[in-house]
């Protein structure tokens, strides 16, 4: 039995902890969050404890704990839950800064436990079964891929702007299709009615020959989450809300067979198992820091309107 906790019980947090109640193998020992009511009556409601500091939660000897609290608590929260001895899934982005990641990538390796990124796209059984067609060389040489992530605000987000809020879901998995790291960023952005920017185009090279193309924005009314792959022999479309993939090549249109499943359910599955393994997990914490650098490197790029160089470990 793997003992888990969940720290933050807002919206997302509501979801793993309804997603660990539900999972064999799996005892949700505890919850914590400062709204008193609302983690008492998750606590309740899902048969585990309550706690308004986490620091009495870290007491119960867990084996992984999620962490979903404001990315500015990120390194806090995360060393201190690795030092009491528990494994840990960090929200996306990883930290709020380079050197806030490397901090709590440092302290895992140092006490021996394990840390993965909640980059949730990368479990969405669409982007699963694209990979795996890239990978297969179906559409063959994969020179493009672009995505394009629009919507409206959601006020609960106060503390980043959209390129590290939902930006960095596409950074990453375009990364990730690729199984490249970025070199170069371009990205021109601005804030129209927040205080941080609220929509970008973010330009970014792999291998100088690669090409990736984010779109984001906290304005448009209609939400769109999609996908476009270009490969030299067929290009694939995707949708991550609707989690299909359509190809299209010289001779046929034709959709992929998925067995659609929740996203996060699937990270979550696949995080305790690596756990229970004692396996190292992707996106592991160097995965969360790349997507960070370039989310940070695409800021300073549009803030200085010049072309960023990533620094490749």
């Amino acid at each position: 039995m793997i003992r888990v906790g969940v720290i933050g019980a807002g919206a997302m947090g509501k979801n793993h902890i309804r997603i660990y109640s539900e999972m064999p193998g799996v005892e949700l020992a505890g919850i914590s969050d400062i709204d008193k009511d609302l983690v008492e009556g998750l606590a309740q409601e899902y048969n585990a404890k309550a706690f308004t500091d986490y620091n009495e939660l870290l007491k119960m000897d867990l084996d992984a704990i999620s962490i979903v609290v404001p990315t500015k608590m990120h390194r806090k929260v995360a060393i201190e839950c690795i030092e009491a001895g528990a494994n840990v899934l960090v929200e996306k982005p990883i930290a709020d800064s380079v050197e806030n990641a490397q901090a709590i990538i440092d302290a895992a390796e140092e006490n021996g436990k394990l840390v993965m990124v909640g980059h949730i796209e990368r479990f969405n059984p669409a982007v699963i079964k694209l990979k795996e067609i890239i990978e297969s060389g179906l559409l063959g040489k994969i020179v493009s891929i672009s995505t394009t992530r629009v919507g409206p605000y959601n006020p609960r987000i106060r503390d980043v702007g959209v390129i590290l809020d939902i930006g960095v879901h596409d950074i990453d998995i375009i990364s990730c299709l690729y199984g490249k790291e970025v070199n170069q960023v371009y990205a021109v952005a601005g804030a129209d009615i927040h205080s941080f920017e609220d929509h970008a185009t973010i330009h970014m090279r792999f291998d100088h020959e690669f090409s990736g193309l984010v779109e984001v924005n906290w304005l448009t009314p209609h939400k769109v989450r999609k996908l476009t792959a270009l490969g030299v022999e067929g290009v694939a479309y995707l949708d991550y809300i609707d989690q299909t993939v359509e190809l299209h090549d010289s001779g046929w249109v034709r959709k992929a067979k998925i067995e659609q499943k929740e996203p996060l359910r699937n990270e979550l599955e696949y995080f305790v198992d690596c756990v229970k393994e004692g396996r190292k997990p992707k996106p592991s914490g160097e995965d969360g820091m790349h997507a960070l650098k370039v989310s940070l490197a695409a800021i300073q790029s549009y803030e200085e309107e010049k072309l960023t160089q990533i620094q490749q470990d």
